[in-house]
């Protein structure tokens, strides 16, 4: 039977293994204890495998190359960055994501980061903890402008909430939904150097490629509003972390909220980790339960439609041209 292989942080069980056991998959163990972000470790782990349930690690050509018994990587997640698609294209193995089931989680975890930041949690709770109480007044949220770099269905999701709160809405997006555009009165802006300044609050949601990597650098990041807050929920390599330190103890940023980083785990020598104004999670914004169980649903599902002769072309995000595909 052919074995599948789930290399996703906390998911070591669940239904979805249940959902490819009964569909005739075996599903083999993977070695918690080593370093899956190493490709010789990976590569170890992987062989004999036909697909991967995979997590942020990355399938380089030599990991790809090294599995000639891998048919599927079936992401958890919207990202397939860490992917080396041209050698999965060359190599028969298809790639594929899970669209349109974590966005609300990722959107509130943007929302919990931007509050946190915004009333000083980062430098309070040290405080608290070091018995070095500090009582002062933060800027209110309501009233305030946000700037959402990236409309996207994340990017939606955020700006619905935003709303609730009374922010006003700035967005660049190159490929805008109209309607949603006008039913939440968000001001379009086309040029991200025209909004950056503008904004109290700015929340990136853009994939990671080499036309996004450090789209925020220290150009834009001196050019943002004094006091103003950067969140980033979306991928590490869009903002240039030396910069972003450096604009956070001189200005003219006041604080970050960052769930992502350009190297993770984040390196312990990082210059952030010495900051008090910013509030950290570890790459988790789109994982509560909900989100949780239905992005492994979804994985397993592809998996089970792949092997089948299906063809789920939304989730599938290399092999375009490919007609004659089979497992």
């Amino acid at each position: 039977m052919p074995k599948v292989v789930s290399t996703s942080v906390n998911a070591d069980g669940g239904p979805h293994f249940d959902i490819l056991s009964n569909a005739g998959f075996e599903i083999e163990p993977v070695d918690r204890s080593i370093d899956l972000f190493v490709e010789d470790n990976l590569v170890g782990q992987m062989q004999g495998v036909s697909a991967i349930s995979a997590g942020s690690e990355p399938y380089t050509r030599r990991v790809v190359e090294s599995l000639p018994d891998l048919r599927v990587i079936s992401r958890s997640g919207v990202g397939f960055d860490a992917v080396d698609l041209a050698a999965c294209d060359e190599a028969g193995v298809v790639v594929a994501v899970t669209p349109g089931v974590n966005h609300h989680a990722v959107a509130e975890h943007t929302i919990a980061l931007l509050m946190g930041v915004a009333r000083g949690f980062p430098e309070l709770h040290t405080r608290v903890k070091e018995a070095r109480w500090s009582r002062r007044p933060y800027p209110r949220v309501m009233g305030s402008t946000l700037g959402i770099v990236g409309l996207g269905r994340i990017g939606r999701a955020v700006a619905t909430r935003a709303v609730g709160l009374g922010m006003k809405i700035l967005a660049f997006e190159p490929f805008p939904d109209m309607e949603f555009v006008e039913s939440c009165q968000v001001e379009l802006v086309d040029d991200l150097d025209a909004l950056i300044p503008r904004c109290d609050f700015l929340s990136l949601h853009l994939p990671n490629m080499a036309e996004t990597r450090h789209v925020i650098n220290a150009e834009r990041l001196a050019a943002m509003k004094q006091g103003s807050v950067l969140i980033n929920t979306a991928r590490g390599p869009l903002v240039d972390e030396a910069a972003l330190a450096e604009a956070l103890q001189r200005g003219p940023m006041r604080a970050a909220g960052l769930d992502v980083f350009e190297v993770e785990p984040l390196p312990e020598d990082s210059p952030l980790l010495g900051l008090e104004n910013v509030l950290f999670s570890g790459h988790v914004a789109g994982l509560d339960n909900e989100s949780h169980q239905g992005t492994f649903e979804m994985v397993a599902d592809t998996i089970i439609k792949l092997h089948a002769g299906e063809w789920p072309a939304d989730r599938i995000v290399n092999m375009k041209d490919v007609t004659d595909w089979a497992w």
